[in-house]
């Protein structure tokens, strides 16, 4: 959902990025019925989705990694500890980039996430925290995908205006 979500944002705003989505599931499994029909309901079409699982060569070609949830930066970082600087969870990267505030006009990517991750411990990926953790609803009533929905518009509206914030003040 998220990967739909801020492929949409950034399309609505004429950013020119590629996004896309690998987890830890095998690959090629559908979208949720729930998932699809409440993504539909926001315009967005994930009837032809199907998962991907994340390998080192995608991982390695992002400027930036973004996991739903610790046990996603996790893995990334395993499968390659250079990745570390530039994997943060959604909530996480938001959190931190409001603090340290949006990547600044010219400004490069990776020196902006390295600005964000100052201070950051690989320790603080140890268990599950809601604090870092978008809670998966895989499984579960349309209630959790609804409620999971409403919480990555916000997050993802929130990154786009962190990581963009030089490129749209430009237009």
């Amino acid at each position: 959902m998220a990967e739909f979500l801020l492929r949409q944002r950034a399309g609505d705003l004429g950013l020119d990025v590629r996004v896309a989505s690998a987890g830890l599931l095998r690959a090629g499994l559908p979208a949720s019925d729930h998932g699809v029909d409440i993504m539909g309901q926001r315009g967005v079409d994930m009837t032809a989705h199907r998962s991907h699982t994340m390998t080192r060569e995608v991982l390695l070609s992002a400027d930036l990694v973004v996991g739903m949830a610790r046990e996603h930066v996790r893995e990334a970082v395993v499968v390659d500890p250079a990745l570390w600087p530039r994997t943060f969870t959604l909530k996480e990267l938001v959190r931190r980039g409001e603090s340290s505030g949006p990547r600044r006009a010219e400004e490069p990517l990776a020196e902006w996430l390295a600005r964000v991750g100052q201070g950051r411990r690989i320790s603080e990926l140890t268990g599950s925290s809601p604090a870092d953790d978008v809670a998966d609803p895989y499984g579960g009533p349309r209630s959790a995908y609804e409620r999971m929905a409403t919480e990555l518009d916000d997050l993802i509206d929130r990154l786009v205006a962190l990581v963009f914030a030089g490129s749209l003040s430009r237009r």
